[in-house]
């Protein structure tokens, strides 16, 4: 490991938001080519270095890093692509459910949660936002705007979209908190995601 690697992971662990942005700046081109290799697709490989980064600054003074920070970051990087892709694997064993269910005249899921307590809870804490992150929130999760997609509608910038989605996740924690062994134990029962709601971010709220 470097001394400049060495440097750089003190000050990240220490909450240096310039040694942060350096990190970022240095690595984020090639962890999106590298990221490309699993979705094969340039806005969601973005969104997901975007999704390590956040995360990664959000536990930074938690961070282990045993290798060097280079190792690291591929490695975080290539989980949260696996997840991503694992995601997608149970919204089509979902979907596959969802279309087993209409043809045999059955209620999906989701259906059956109309109206419940959990489902209010849930639109009472996305209500309960401040507009604009209510806004940014919904444009990504009920019309699946990528994050730059948002900034560009929105006219701000990429990072703010992402603080703004970060903090609307945050509080969605929070006030979702007596509900997650609920959530949990719908998702084991039925394999699914509360997508309309929380979409690929749903993990991230326990």
């Amino acid at each position: 490991m470097t001394d400049d690697q060495s440097s750089w992971i003190e000050g990240l662990k220490a909450g240096s938001k310039e040694v942060f942005d350096d990190i970022f700046r240095a690595y984020y081109g090639e962890l999106v080519i590298y990221c490309l290799r699993y979705v094969h697709d340039q806005d969601v490989a973005e969104d997901i270095v975007q999704d390590m980064f956040v995360k990664m600054w959000l536990r930074h003074a938690d961070l282990q890093i045993q290798t060097s920070l280079k190792a690291y970051l591929y490695r975080a990087t290539q989980n949260h692509a696996l997840n991503h892709l694992n995601q997608l694997k149970i919204q089509d064993k979902y979907k596959q459910y969802v279309g087993f269910a209409a043809l045999n005249g059955s209620e999906s899921p989701l259906e059956k949660l109309q109206e419940s307590d959990l489902e209010l809870k849930i639109k009472h804490a996305v209500l309960s936002l401040p507009e604009k992150r209510r806004e940014v929130f919904e444009l990504s999760r009920h019309e699946g705007l990528r994050n730059k997609q948002i900034a560009e509608r929105l006219n701000i910038s990429v990072k703010t979209v992402e603080n703004q989605m970060t903090k609307a996740l945050e509080h969605l924690r929070v006030f979702l908190k007596e509900y997650l062994p609920v959530i949990f134990l719908f998702i084991v029962t039925f394999g699914v995601i509360l997508q309309a709601f929380l979409k690929q971010d749903f993990f991230y709220l326990f």
